[in-house]
């Protein structure tokens, strides 16, 4: 199936206002080039983007005849423990899981969430089991609930809207989370699923040893979509790979003070946000920092790189308070 004129034009436009951008340092625009434009624009099936100057993203809606069905999780569980200044530890995985869809990545909504409902109802783990929340028919009362937890997700942005990520909601969209609020899981929000294990502090290995065991609970009765060379398959291929993402929000206000901060970051492969996630500012130098990478590297390794970042980053705000004013 080739794409339409209209298709390709929009395509075309968005990839000249992206390289247009001047004030625009994303990795896309570095490495998208015109050849890979031109070969992938035809793909209608294959290519969905969304552009609006300065930003453009795209969204891959099919499985390769590349993916296989895996489970997943072998990596392993460490004591590590950072500092009382770490104010919480939040590790995210975003596998698709795709026994039900083998070919799209958009699913049967409410078959999806049929079987998720099923396997978080025989969860008897004391340490996961919990309740879910479907979106749809959601009282006031829950949902101010899960407002005050921070658990509550939106309606997908504009760029998502365009890739079809939102339709029909909020149907089959849900949340599951644990008694003790430290083991979350989000149904077809963006992915099929996104987990997430949280909990205040700086150990580590506490929130690292949930995920473990969350991740293989759920893939002993289903299985997530992994291709040969990208790794565990997502919506956003900027999460392909292992998809973990491990954050901590920590106070760093005199490093974070200084100009060279960014650098030391990105010198780290960390990636810098506000308090509030992707495109807020910070408070009171409290600071989302992140692994950058999540591709070309092992689940572990995507951990390590997140704890080796903040020591480093704990050292230098030490040393800067240590210093004379």
């Amino acid at each position: 199936m080739t794409a339409s004129p209209d298709v390709v034009k929009k395509i075309e436009e968005g990839y000249a206002k992206l390289q247009a951008a001047a004030d625009c340092k994303s990795l896309l625009k570095k490495h998208l080039s015109k050849p890979v434009v031109d070969k992938l624009k035809a793909l209608a099936c294959m290519l969905r983007t969304q552009s609006r100057t300065p930003c453009l993203r795209i969204y891959s809606t099919l499985l390769s005849k590349n993916t296989t069905m895996a489970s997943r999780l072998r990596i392993p569980n460490h004591p590590w423990t950072l500092e009382r200044r770490i104010l919480e530890t939040c590790l995210t995985s975003i596998p698709k899981t795709s026994t039900l869809f083998q070919r799209a990545f958009e699913p049967n909504y409410k078959a999806m969430e049929a079987r998720m409902k099923a396997i978080f109802s025989s969860i008897t783990d004391p340490d996961l089991k919990g309740t879910y929340y479907p979106l749809t028919g959601m009282d006031e009362e829950t949902k101010k609930k899960l407002v005050a937890d921070h658990f509550l997700f939106k309606e997908g942005d504009r760029f998502l809207k365009a890739a079809n990520a939102n339709r029909f909601w909020p149907t089959g969209r849900g949340i599951f989370h644990n008694e003790k609020k430290t083991f979350l899981v989000w149904v077809n929000e963006e992915d099929h699923l996104r987990i997430i294990s949280m909990q205040p502090g700086g150990n580590v290995g506490e929130v690292l040893g949930r995920l473990i065991k969350g991740i293989n609970l759920i893939a002993a009765k289903t299985q997530f979509a992994r291709h040969q060379r990208l790794g565990w398959l997502t919506f956003c291929p900027t999460n392909l790979g292992t998809t973990v993402r491990a954050s901590a929000h920590i106070k760093l206000p005199k490093v974070s003070a200084k100009p060279e901060f960014q650098q030391i970051c990105n010198e780290m492969k960390l990636q810098i946000r506000g308090i509030h996630g992707e495109h807020s500012e910070s408070a009171d130098g409290i600071y989302d920092i992140s692994n950058k990478q999540r591709l070309g590297l092992t689940e572990y390794e995507a951990v390590r790189q997140m704890y080796e970042g903040l020591k480093k980053l704990i050292e230098l705000e030490k040393a800067a308070e240590a210093a004379p004013a």
